[in-house]
């Protein structure tokens, strides 16, 4: 049975996940219940706000120390893939960085952008797969997802595929049963259907 859950990390965009899980055939519950979300057989952590706020809020709900030992699939979105690194510099006044999850290797930091390239990258943009995995089942290079952050996740041996904003950054990584995409796939139409149904069908 697949029984999915929606941390609640205040981020805007927990409605329109819900229905693009709904329009899957898949109700999901958001929480911040650390017991509700252990039982979930499926996980996704999304994140609109900063990494400072949203580690916050993590923190007040006991969930810093249990995300990182979940062991069932969990798919980071957008700012809920960079919280699965082991720090941002995006911070809050008068702060040095922000620390993360640890999870995965490295440091969130801020695109550069460019005369033709305003932060933050807002719009569609590709995806190049750099290796085969089945969150990726379907999904090829010339596919177009939609992007809104201005921040970036380098590129490990966790990254499965990258994207080119002026730099290459990952776009899709994955570590164990920790997945995260930078992209919304809630909005980024069949490709994004496609990678969400792909996350369902995972098991532990």
């Amino acid at each position: 049975m697949t029984d999915v859950v929606v941390i609640d990390s205040g981020g805007a965009n927990l409605a329109s996940l819900r229905f693009a899980l709904t329009r899957l055939g898949t109700e999901a519950t958001v929480s911040s219940d650390p017991a509700r979300i252990s039982r979930a057989s499926h996980v996704l952590l999304p994140g609109v706000v900063s990494a400072h706020d949203a580690m916050l809020r993590l923190k007040s709900a006991g969930l810093t120390s249990l995300i990182p030992q979940l062991t069932q699939p969990l798919l980071g979105i957008c700012l809920g893939m960079q919280l699965l690194y082991e720090s941002s510099t995006e911070s809050a006044p008068g702060q040095e960085g922000t620390r993360g999850l640890g999870v995965l290797e490295g440091s969130v930091t801020r695109l550069a952008g460019g005369p033709d390239l305003p932060v933050p990258h807002m719009g569609w943009n590709q995806v190049e797969t750099l290796r085969e995995d089945p969150l990726l089942k379907g999904i090829g290079s010339a596919d177009y997802v939609y992007f809104v952050h201005g921040y970036a996740a380098p590129v490990t041996p966790a990254t499965l595929a990258v994207t080119g904003y002026g730099q290459s950054f990952a776009s899709v990584v994955r570590k164990a049963n920790f997945h995260g995409v930078q992209f919304h796939p809630e909005r980024s139409a069949t490709v994004g259907s496609r990678l969400l149904a792909n996350f369902l069908a995972l098991r532990e």
